[in-house]
């Protein structure tokens, strides 16, 4: 398969996808009252932005697919597969994080918890950059809940031992 011909399959893909999240899926099955002040807080905003930056991507790829000059080869950094019980193991690990996770989530609150769990997934997976990733595991679930708790007054939950301001 050509790249050519794989952005232009991804980008039909998206495209169409993002189309039925904004026809039919998200009015029909995203539900918000009709009081909700602020529109960033509105349960159906979110859903729209994703919605529409999927078409956005989608319709960049087919573009791409259109204007590229040459039909080439794709070419995959790896062009054997790991071969063994490797793969596996891998995704038997991130099923344990998966449980541990839910069970550690009323334990340690949502923001811990997180933090852990990207922290695991991003060496489980073998990031090539583990500083970036532990600066991230800490950092974007702080600014999550900062948001949510001080911006948006939810209520994130916190757990049995630390609890954040």
């Amino acid at each position: 398969m050509s790249q050519k011909s794989l952005h232009l399959r991804l980008g039909i893909v998206a495209s169409l996808f993002a189309l039925f999240l904004v026809l039919y899926a998200i009015p029909s099955f995203v539900f918000a009252p009709s009081n909700v002040g602020n529109i960033i807080l509105s349960p159906k905003f979110w859903p729209f932005v994703l919605a529409g930056l999927t078409g956005i991507v989608g319709l960049s790829l087919i573009f791409n697919a259109m204007t590229a000059a040459s039909d080439a080869p794709f070419e995959d950094e790896e062009d054997v597969h790991p071969e063994g019980s490797a793969p596996w193991m891998r995704l038997g690990a991130l099923a344990v994080i998966m449980m541990i996770t839910m069970v550690a989530l009323p334990r340690l609150g949502m923001v811990w918890t997180t933090m852990l769990a990207f922290a695991a997934c991003a060496f489980l997976f073998r990031t090539r950059h583990p500083k970036a990733a532990l600066v991230c595991a800490v950092v974007v679930p702080l600014l999550l809940y900062a948001f949510f708790a001080h911006v948006a007054g939810v209520a994130v939950p916190q757990g049995d031992f630390v609890r954040l301001p």
